[in-house]
């Protein structure tokens, strides 16, 4: 996927609208949230470095929660220009809206290397309905577009795909990583190919799993979808989750699987508990055909975590798309904590999905070991099946 990117072309002095995507969570802490939570800041310093040493004006837009078109005090844009100015080390100026003649007034000001920060696009209800004048404001402001938001590049909004109609456009770095790692990973890996698929329903990840079984040499499967295929092989899962209506497509995984000489690994062990939550009354670690009526499924056993990083460790290429448990609960996190720490310590190319997975890992310490932690949750399942994503589909090929 040969898209035309931010080295292709020449912003010396050009004034640049970047799409980031700064979407965290401060509604409660505000400012101590942003610092907290600030991988998507960090990630995109480099794009944001890269046009200033050019003298360049950086003008930055993203949205923040979602306040349904209207301005919600919350989550204004300013805690998070305050953290990139943090990062960066010189001033993010926060405007007080994203488009207007106010707006215009103070970008037509800025001088070279300045940046300053639109307010939360989503503020305005032009930008989740793709509209046209909203995005011709929006591309008024600049010489250029920097698409740099991977993570909302499977949505059509105006920041996203309607300012391309208007303005020359380029993939930011961040965007140019995710798309040049994951695609590789998917067309031309380094073999052998692992995928790793966790997270609560099958249903979430079947297009994913269609999608790999034509590409990796092995599939792990663990969280809560693992209750699903463990029903399917007739197996007694207590009162895990499943989703019974997947059975039949859960089935048809596993022959194609069969069928293309795809390994598949399931858990051999598995932590239960009777209750969902972070403490329950009773907690213990079973083999996988011991599961009793009124416990559940609440993360894989060390069983499984140790021979699951064992057949990892022969895998020259592995992605890594939910975690192994209910890992926001301590008692619930060994298994993806094993695998992380596995992980953290292969040579392999390690691609870690993004959403929760990628919070796993940076809460672990561990993302500066990964090869590749994506800042996409939505955008990375999109990817991952194969999907075209919008916002890739904005960016003119080179």
């Amino acid at each position: 996927m040969h898209k035309k990117t931010l080295r292709d072309v020449d912003v010396s002095s050009k004034a640049a609208l970047v799409r980031a995507d700064f979407n965290v969570p401060i509604e409660e802490e505000g400012v101590e949230a942003v610092a907290k939570y600030d991988h998507r800041l960090r990630v995109t310093i480099p794009t944001i470095q890269y046009l200033i040493e050019r003298r360049a004006t950086v003008i930055l837009c993203s949205h923040l929660g979602r306040p349904k078109g209207k301005v919600v005090e919350a989550l204004r844009m300013v805690p998070v220009a305050d953290r990139l100015g943090v990062l960066l080390g010189r001033p993010v100026k926060a405007l007080s809206d994203c488009v207007g003649p106010a707006i215009k007034r103070e970008v037509s000001a800025m001088r070279a290397g300045d940046i300053v920060m639109l307010e939360n696009l989503r503020f305005n209800p032009g930008e989740e309905k793709n509209d046209p004048e909203f995005a011709r404001a929006l591309a008024s402001l600049a010489d250029i577009f920097v698409l740099d938001a991977f993570a909302t590049a499977h949505r059509a909004h105006a920041s996203i795909v309607g300012v391309p109609k208007y303005l020359p456009t380029v993939a930011g770095l961040v965007m140019q990583k995710e798309l040049e790692v994951i695609g590789k990973a998917l067309e031309s890996p380094d073999r052998p190919l692992a995928a790793i698929l966790g997270g609560a329903k099958i249903s979430d990840k079947l297009k994913i799993l269609e999608n790999l079984l034509g590409r990796v040499n092995s599939l792990f499967i663990g969280g809560g979808m693992a209750a699903t295929f463990l029903l399917a092989q007739g197996k007694e899962v207590g009162d895990s989750l499943v989703e019974k209506d997947m059975v039949s497509s859960v089935k048809g995984v596993m022959e194609r699987a069969a069928q293309r000489g795809v390994k598949l690994y399931l858990p051999s062990d598995a932590v239960i508990a009777s209750e969902f939550g972070p403490d329950p009354a009773r907690v213990v670690t079973v083999g996988i055909e011991q599961i009793p009526g009124g416990m559940r499924i609440m993360d894989i056993g060390p069983k499984t975590a140790r021979s699951y990083t064992d057949a990892l460790s022969r895998c020259k290429t592995i992605i890594w798309n939910g975690p192994q448990g209910v890992f926001e609960y301590e008692k619930f996190a060994g298994g993806t904590k094993t695998i992380a720490d596995a992980l953290a310590g292969f040579k392999a190319v390690t691609i870690i999905g993004g959403g929760s997975t990628a919070e796993a890992v940076e809460a672990l310490g561990l993302g500066h070991r990964m090869s590749h932690v994506s800042t996409g949750g939505g955008a990375m399942l999109e990817f991952l099946e194969g999907k075209v994503l919008p916002g890739v589909a904005a960016i003119p090929s080179n």
